[in-house]
Order: C-alpha cells, then sequence, then structure tokens
C-alpha cells in the first residue's frame, strides 16, 4: 500500500524559512511526477509546486515562485519543498501528492496518492 508521510511543519515568523519532505513508501517514486498542494483555513486547496520524475523539469504557483523550491531524492523515495521569506498568507496545511500518469502537473485529480498533511504556521 502506498503511503505518502510528510513531516517538517510547524510554527515560524515572516521572513523564516522551512523544509518540508516526503517520504515514500511501496511507490516506485522514480517513476512518479511529484507535487506539494496547500489548504488554508476555510479555503479550497490549492497547487503549490509540482516536479517531475527526473527532476528536470518544475512548475509553480505564481504566489510563491521565486521564494519555494521543490526538489527530491529517488534514492531516498523523497520530494522536498524548501520554503523562504515565509509570508502570513503561507499558513496552510501542506500535502505531497505522487501521480503515476507521467506528466508534470498542477492539476489535483491527476494525482493518485495524498499524504495526510502537515501544518505550517506563519505568524507576522
Amino acid at each position: 500500500q502506498v503511503e505518502l508521510v510528510e513531516s517538517g511543519g510547524g510554527v515560524v515568523q515572516a521572513g523564516d524559512s522551512l523544509r518540508l519532505s516526503c517520504l515514500a513508501t511501496e511507490l516506485t517514486f522514480s517513476t512518479a511526477s511529484m507535487g506539494w498542494f496547500r489548504q488554508a483555513p476555510g479555503k479550497d486547496r490549492d497547487f503549490v509546486a509540482a516536479i517531475s520524475r527526473t527532476g528536470d523539469n518544475t512548475n509553480y504557483a505564481d504566489s510563491v515562485r521565486g521564494r519555494f523550491t521543490i526538489s527530491r531524492n529517488n534514492a531516498e523515495n523523497t520530494v522536498f519543498l524548501h520554503m523562504n521569506r515565509l509570508e502570513p498568507e503561507d499558513t496552510a496545511i501542506y500535502y505531497c501528492a505522487a501521480s503515476t500518469k507521467g506528466a508534470i502537473t498542477s492539476i489535483q485529480f491527476w494525482y493518485d496518492y495524498w499524504g495526510q498533511g502537515t501544518q505550517v504556521t506563519v505568524s507576522s
């Protein structure tokens, strides 16, 4: 059974940095494109970033481009989200997702597996 487990969330101040990790088990990790999504209180879940199977292609939401970086380590079955210059508006539950359909995508429907999420809270 495929499992995605996020870690690295926490409470930080505006301007700080955090690195989220997502460990995948029972998944042929190198054949899956990976994504990060987030859901703020009272809002829908939104796309944050995605990375291709080999890591050579990435895509970002406009709200995080230039501040967040997605990366992956296929040898360790792990995808990361490096978050810099955090803002209170980044406060949300962050979810890791895996797509076995091959293409890098921001469309939630294309992702087959989801983690339980990790909370990120940014105070002003």
